[in-house]
């Protein structure tokens, strides 16, 4: 085994005593169908149409992984994407609205590009609004992050030492970064989360003792393996030449 993975291997270590909780956190595919406008909890269909995509995230989730999801129908269906993609269906997926995205209240079908040129800058907060400030007859972002912290204790605790795979939404998974960084929900914002991308948070725990391990973020395994078969495809006739004649 070479130095750099024993390096990989000593990163990834659990120390024993340890219980490593690993969530495996997928975003929902692209929705196509919104106008240009903002959609929050309203129930979006997505377009899981990408074999590409779906069959590099087939291959990367872990086998016998609990599973969950949010209620919104996006984050079914593109668990069905990953499903059809060959990766083995499990026996059941609890729908937890915890894990919904974040209630936009009035602002949801409002022109997005509309929204946003009429709200001040507010760098730092790279979302609609900031932490605590609820949309009109709707949520906050701190609402969100304060029921997805509650949904991830819970289930950590009903699943401790298990792979839990959790589809659902950009805010969602940008609150359980918040909750893996140490309790920092507007740290979480700074961070992309692109449709169908995994991002990995371990829960570490031991008697008395519980913190967090953040081995990738945004991870979209189709473009290793487009850059992969990019480089394992048969030399094209103008390069077989030139080799012959080197």
């Amino acid at each position: 085994m070479s130095n750099s993975e024993n390096r990989f291997v000593a990163q990834h270590a659990v120390p024993t005593g340890v219980v490593a909780t690993r969530w495996w956190w997928v975003r929902h595919a692209p929705v196509r169908n919104d106008g240009g406008n903002i959609y929050g909890q309203k129930d979006m269909d997505c377009d899981c149409s990408d074999r590409v995509v779906f069959n590099a995230v087939s291959k990367i989730l872990p086998r016998n992984a609990v599973w969950v999801a949010s209620k919104l129908k996006r984050t079914h269906q593109t668990a069905a994407a990953i499903w059809d993609a060959g990766f083995p269906k499990p026996d059941t997926m609890p729908h937890e609205s915890d894990f919904n995205e974040q209630h936009l209240g009035d602002w949801q079908g409002l022109n997005r590009a509309a929204f946003f040129a009429s709200r001040p800058i507010a760098i730092g907060s790279y979302w609609f609004a900031p932490i605590d400030e609820p949309s009109p007859n709707g949520e906050s972002f701190m609402d969100l992050y304060n029921r997805t912290k509650a949904g991830v204790a819970r289930l950590t605790a009903a699943h401790a030492g298990r792979d839990i795979v959790a589809v659902a939404h950009g805010g969602t998974i940008k609150a359980a970064i918040g909750v893996a960084l140490g309790d920092q929900p507007e740290r979480g914002l700074a961070f992309t989360i692109d449709n169908c991308s995994i991002t990995r948070l371990d829960h570490l725990g031991s008697d008395g003792h519980s913190g967090w391990r953040i081995p990738m973020v945004n991870q979209q395994p189709w473009i290793a393996d487009a850059a992969h078969d990019a480089m394992h495809q048969p030399a094209g006739p103008e390069i077989a030449s030139a080799t012959k004649l080197a």
